[in-house]
């Protein structure tokens, strides 16, 4: 049984199909289960796509290509690791193994109100942000000029729209790179429309009468904007994994070489998962972490998975960067 229907899910099914024709796979998913590239969200505005296009193949059909037992619109509610049962808002379900691929969410912070603010991690938000900006030409705040902030200021900016982009520190993506390449960064934001503000912390966040909505910083000044986007960094869901018993460090602890759980025949991957103390939220290794978790599901040798500082690139045409042995 798996859970969660992202790029970790899916891979995790298809290691185990690779591997097994026939071993019975369950896919139990809070979303419709559509197959899309979560990275081109933070592209796509500049390029023009609409949610349609960013899918690549329906849940239903992926489900039926790798013979899976698609469950979508399903939430896990509860795990017994002892017993084997996984709880879900479709009845309690029993699994001889379970792969957790959770993912993570957007971390809100103080100041933000989850009700005034988009927080883009997933295609169901992105499509929600689309139609709020279908109306032509807005100004957009986000908060946060980490890898997402950047990202999505410069495509928002390509496709239009009038962007402030807000960050704690004093340059955008610090402390990852040093002051020389973020100031080139910021440069090559600034070519583009993009309005950077740093040493910014966002205080509170209301709507005035006409509808728009009012940023106020720390030091007093106020912001106008019509969308504000939240880029401040992701947080593991944890009741599903400390309700079982899990270990639980900023992610759910895994064996590094197996990605096993704390727990007899649960793993984990993708963005949920922690490794020696820190979250892995990167797109690379899934695929490898994918096939060692089929490999021992399945009781089959294998080196195990060997875990490596990922290379970073984001994806800012007006100043490209690439981080090489980036922290985690």
């Amino acid at each position: 049984m798996i859970v969660g229907a992202g790029l970790a899910g899916w891979s995790a099914a298809v290691a185990l199909r690779a591997l097994d024709a026939a071993v019975p796979i369950t896919l139990v998913t809070a979303c419709d289960g559509d197959v899309y590239s979560k990275p081109e969200l933070s592209v796509a505005f500049g390029r023009g796509q609409s949610p349609g296009a960013l899918v690549r193949e329906s849940g239903a059909a992926a489900a039926a290509r790798l013979g899976v037992r698609l469950l979508p619109e399903t939430f896990a509610v509860g795990l017994s690791a002892a017993r084997h049962r996984l709880r879900t808002t479709r009845g309690t379900l029993p699994y001889a193994s379970l792969i957790l691929a959770q993912g993570a969410r957007p971390a809100i912070p103080p100041g933000l109100p989850p009700e005034l603010c988009w927080r883009i991690n997933d295609l169901r938000a992105w499509t929600g942000l689309h139609r709020a900006l279908a109306r032509g030409p807005r100004h957009v705040a986000i908060v946060g000029a980490g890898m997402v902030g950047c990202e999505l200021a410069e495509d928002l900016a390509r496709a239009g729209h009038r962007v402030t982009l807000l960050g704690a520190a004093p340059l955008p993506l610090q402390p990852l790179l040093p002051d020389p390449a973020a100031r080139r960064l910021r440069a090559g934001l600034e070519s583009l429309g993009v309005g950077f503000q740093g040493d910014a912390t966002v205080e509170a966040v209301s709507r005035d009468a006409d509808g728009r909505l009012r940023l106020r910083l720390r030091d007093g000044t106020t912001i106008g904007a019509d969308q504000v986007i939240s880029a401040v960094g992701l947080a593991t869901p944890s009741r599903l994994a400390r309700g079982a018993g899990l270990a639980f460090d900023r992610g759910i602890v895994v064996d590094p070489a197996t990605l096993r759980t704390s727990a007899a025949d649960v793993y984990a991957l993708g963005d949920c998962v922690s490794i020696g103390g820190a979250p892995c939220r990167f797109v690379e290794p899934i695929a490898r972490q994918a096939e060692a978790i089929a490999h021992a599901v399945l009781g089959r040798p294998h080196a195990g998975y060997a875990h490596a500082e990922p290379v970073i690139r984001l994806k800012t045409r007006a100043a490209p960067v690439v981080i090489h042995g980036a922290p985690l």
